[in-house]
């Protein structure tokens, strides 16, 4: 985690960085939108994070000729925030008719394609010389194959006109035909310190109390998400009025990290019996065991241990989760990762 040095510097930031308020009257009626519909980005350097990426849409819309792009990350690093940018600054007061914004997971079957995507591609819209419709599929992995492959001749059909740009989760689930007709762009889990100058400009702007524990622990909940990161304020202050570890935690219902970083150092003193009352009071608790399973492979990762006994660990912890995804969700599973755990200590200590 970051040390209080990295946060007051991102503090000095935030305060330089901290918009003059709007007087704009449509601003003002803000006060109810989502934080992450509220600081999206609007423009290319307000993005965080994928710097490489970002640059390669920037040269995009300055040459103003894009080709066919397959947007493709985990949740919440920007794809779509990207596109939608690259659209408003290539299009300006065309971007309402010459966009075209669909949900594949909503959106997914062949008659999409045929009706809704097929249409637009054939109405005729003014634009400036040089540039093109463009239509974006959000989640476009969700896709059934039949709309896929439909989708793949009307790319073809309609390439004077118009532009596709496909953002998903898993690019292996884009069929090949569609693949080799676009621009792969991969985008990466943003940083902490990325998240924590983010959520800190955004605490700064709302007024939000909060603590450094209470920062770190929506750093921890949003794994490299910055939608995940900016809900969970939202949510932790509305609910509490003050952003706090404690609170954090009981909005985002998780096992608390101290909780199973104890669970864990009594696996590596070798301690079984005190391992099994941690991990039955978070069972007792009602986590699933997916939860609980996540955290100790997170929590490990981090944990001061011998590194030769952190491998053996990981290699017990992910095979432990395999049967779990498998569905053998029980209590008696993890109590054979604990014993496997504390028997790993013994071995390597005899």
């Amino acid at each position: 985690m970051e040390s209080p040095k990295d946060i007051e510097m991102i503090e000095e930031n935030a305060d330089k960085s901290e918009s003059k308020p709007a007087t704009n009257e449509k601003v003002k009626d803000r006060g109810h939108i989502p934080w992450v519909e509220k600081y999206r980005p609007k423009t290319f350097p307000e993005i965080v994070g994928n710097e490489e990426a970002i640059q390669r849409f920037e040269v995009f819309s300055r040459e103003g000729n894009i080709p066919n792009v397959i947007l493709a990350g985990p949740p919440g690093v920007g794809k779509t925030t990207t596109i939608l940018c690259l659209a408003k600054i290539m299009l300006g007061p065309c971007f309402k008719d010459a966009v075209l914004e669909l949900n594949a997971s909503n959106d997914r079957g062949i008659d999409v394609v045929r009706n809704k995507i097929k249409m637009f591609a054939q109405q005729k819209v003014t634009l400036p010389k040089g540039k093109h419709k463009i239509i974006i599929l959000d989640e476009a992995d969700s896709m059934t194959e039949g709309a896929q492959q439909a989708l793949r001749r009307t790319m073809e059909i309609y390439s004077k006109t118009t532009r596709f740009a496909l953002a998903c989760n898993a690019s292996d689930k884009i069929i090949e035909p569609i693949q080799s007709r676009c621009a792969m762009v991969r985008f990466g889990k943003l940083s902490d310190l990325q998240i924590l100058a983010k959520i800190m400009e955004v605490c700064k702007k709302e007024d939000v109390s909060y603590t450094d524990e209470g920062l770190e622990a929506l750093i921890y909940t949003a794994q490299g998400d910055m939608r995940q990161a900016l809900n969970n304020l939202q949510s932790t202050h509305s609910g509490f009025g003050h952003v706090s570890s404690e609170y954090v935690f009981k909005v985002c219902d998780e096992p608390h990290p101290l909780l199973i970083k104890k669970m864990i150092q009594y696996c590596v003193d070798g301690e079984l019996d005190e391992a099994y009352q941690s991990l039955n009071h978070l069972w007792k608790l009602g986590y699933a065991c997916e939860d609980i399973i996540s955290n100790i492979f997170r929590v490990c990762k981090t944990h001061e241990m011998p590194e030769y006994l952190k491998l053996e660990f990981i290699k017990e912890i992910g095979l432990t989760h395999l049967r779990i995804v498998q569905g053998v969700h029980s209590l008696l599973q993890l109590s054979g990762l604990l014993a496997r755990l504390c028997k790993k200590t013994k071995s390597t200590q005899s």
